[in-house]
């Protein structure tokens, strides 16, 4: 029982230690339909090749929607299916 306790204990004060990561967001994040692209990333790096490369990994084109140029605003994107009768394929890059 006191093994159990000493353990308890322990883990107790490795977790109060460790830093809580609430308030952490990913700069992209989406699945195969589309996603969403922080926007104080727009200003440091080419997010147009992110959300290329984001819908290529599933054989989509991208499409984008919305941007919302303020603190906390996002741009988005749709990922969409190649058109038909295009023999095009889509574009993959290296991020």
């Amino acid at each position: 029982m006191r093994m159990i306790g000493a353990a308890s204990l322990v883990a107790m004060v490795m977790l109060a230690g460790a830093p809580a990561r609430a308030d952490w967001v990913p700069a992209i994040k989406g699945n195969d339909t589309g996603g969403i692209i922080a926007y104080p990333l727009a200003q440091q790096s080419d997010v147009r090749q992110l959300a290329v490369a984001h819908c290529a990994q599933y054989g989509k084109v991208v499409k984008f929607l919305a941007v919302d140029p303020q603190y906390g605003g996002y741009i988005s994107f749709a990922c969409r299916w190649v058109p038909y009768g295009t023999d095009v394929q889509p574009l993959v890059t290296k991020y």
